[in-house]
């Protein structure tokens, strides 16, 4: 009775460690972002992210909401890692690095060159929602603002206007496009003369974004 029982045992045992063995693995959950297409391979964190303007548009810096008075750049880029991407629905963050601006004009009068235009106070956090519209909420880092210096050539020499936005930004993503945009954002004037104006609206669409880390720098897409 005893060796019946013992043959018994090993028997069910080996079958328990059979179904163990071919029992199939499963998938990780889809996260907020992926690569490639909607559902595709998780981002993962600490991956980098970055994009440069949509081909053919400008980032805008303007005096008004709605006007086209001020300066416009035909080259800027930006680079964030991810600090974070749950399983979907949720929201993924992303720490922005880098934030660059090139080729800049303006069509103030007064103004006769755009010098540079430099954002301070990095990093910024970056929140971006698989919610109705994909919406993005771009706010201060450790700093407490977000800044944007702006150098200005004049007959009279240089002119400097530093701006900041202490609250955030809003903006949204394209999965068609695989954009992020932000339209007529405020950033209040700190600190420049009269020719600075008090206001300044940012505007800029970037695309498509592409997750650097991964081989063949696949687009990103939000699910």
């Amino acid at each position: 009775m005893r060796i019946r029982r013992t043959l018994a045992t090993a028997t069910l045992a080996a079958i328990a460690l059979t179904g163990a063995a071919v029992a199939p693995a499963q998938a990780d959950a889809t996260a907020v972002l992926t690569t490639g297409s909607l559902g595709g391979p998780n981002v993962s964190v600490g991956d980098v992210l970055t994009a440069n303007l949509v081909s053919g548009t400008y980032a805008t810096f303007y005096s008004s909401s709605t006007g086209t008075s001020g300066i416009k750049c035909a080259a800027s880029s930006f680079s964030a890692t991810v600090t974070a991407n749950p399983a979907a629905p949720g929201s993924a963050v992303e720490q922005l690095n880098t934030q660059t601006f090139g080729s800049c004009t303006s069509n103030v009068f007064g103004v006769t060159s755009v010098r540079s235009v430099t954002v301070t106070n990095l990093p910024f956090t970056n929140t971006v929602s698989d919610d109705p519209g994909y919406p993005v909420a771009l706010t201060p880092g450790a700093a407490g603002s977000m800044g944007t210096t702006v150098v200005l050539g004049t007959i009279l020499g240089s002119v400097t206007c530093k701006y900041s936005n202490t609250t955030g930004i809003a903006g949204t993503t394209d999965n068609g496009a695989n954009s992020i945009g932000f339209s007529a954002q405020p950033f209040a004037l700190v600190s420049g003369p009269g020719l600075c104006f008090s206001t300044g609206y940012f505007s800029a669409t970037y695309g498509p974004v592409s997750d650097s880390s991964v081989a063949g720098s696949p687009l990103l897409y939000v699910n």
